[in-house]
């Protein structure tokens, strides 16, 4: 079981420094959330809450997660990093795919790519990106990045996008991609891709969802044996939860160790000593 350190809703001043510390304590990774911007009025609900308020308050911190992963691998060895979840069809193909590949080069192929196709309309409409058939221009959008992250020249025709021959460089290491989603039609998309991840579940919903990946999966020949499956649980929190997380297909957690002792409004100290507690509470060093 891997553990994966979320920085989702952290003042950007502490995101270095508990990357820093994430990778000396032995975690396996960080997760990085994404949202351009916060608009004050939605019609779109939050479809992760019951009465559809968002989870966070405004002025928020939300950086970019691509400036972000740069620069917290140049003070790091260890760690991955897996985006939670980025939209790429929220952007540009050619501008993702060159952010995304850049990141990926400077990180020394410790990235993981973890994308969704959004909830949020207004955002989508401020970007100047449509939001009707936005899972159909992610599909053909992760089949073309794939195609601009190869070396050599690269064609490509799509429904959305049409690729005249051309190069971009870098050149990355080979980027997993992972797709969030709790719909059917995202663990479908899941399935078709490298891993899936959940969002705030318990652990019988997290493994439901995973034996539904298994049958798709097995309808086009394919197996677990390596497929990620990267998730925060609402209800793990001895080394029995994990270890029946782990024996149900689950291969990673995304956790905030510090909400479980000093809680959200944590210093950035006290988040570092919550850290070495949840390792040391999870007997993860042995």
């Amino acid at each position: 079981m891997k553990f994966y350190v979320s920085t989702a809703f952290l003042d950007i001043s502490e995101v270095v420094e508990v990357a820093r510390a994430a990778d000396e304590l032995g975690y396996d990774g960080i997760g990085v959330a994404d949202h351009v911007v916060n608009l004050e009025t939605l019609q779109t609900p939050y479809p992760y809450t019951k009465d559809g308020a968002r989870r966070w308050q405004p002025f928020t911190h939300w950086p970019d997660p691509w400036v972000t992963i740069g620069a917290i691998a140049l003070v790091t060895e260890r760690l991955r990093f897996v985006t939670t979840v980025y939209l790429p069809a929220m952007r540009d193909p050619y501008s993702a795919a060159k952010a995304i590949g850049t990141a990926a080069c400077l990180a020394g192929g410790r990235l993981e790519l973890g994308v969704g196709v959004g909830w949020c309309e207004e955002e989508f409409a401020l970007m100047g990106q449509q939001f009707a058939r936005r899972g159909k221009r992610t599909d053909e959008m992760l089949e073309l990045m794939r195609a601009l992250w190869q070396p050599g020249w690269t064609e490509f025709s799509g429904e959305f996008y049409s690729t005249p021959r051309l190069e971009m460089e870098p050149t990355p290491p080979h980027i997993p991609i992972y797709v969030g989603g709790l719909s059917d039609i995202a663990l479908r998309r899941a399935a078709r891709n490298d891993g899936w991840i959940g969002d705030l579940i318990d652990t019988e919903r997290a493994l439901s969802s995973i034996a539904k990946i298994r049958d798709l999966r097995a309808e086009n020949g394919l197996t677990m044996d390596d497929f990620t499956v990267i998730t925060p649980l609402t209800d793990a929190f001895t080394p029995d939860h994990f270890e029946r997380a782990e024996a149900g297909g689950i291969t990673g957690i995304v956790t905030m160790p510090w909400m479980f002792y000093g809680g959200p409004k944590s210093t950035l100290s006290e988040k570092i000593d919550g850290m070495k507690r949840f390792r040391e509470d999870l007997r993860l060093d042995g």
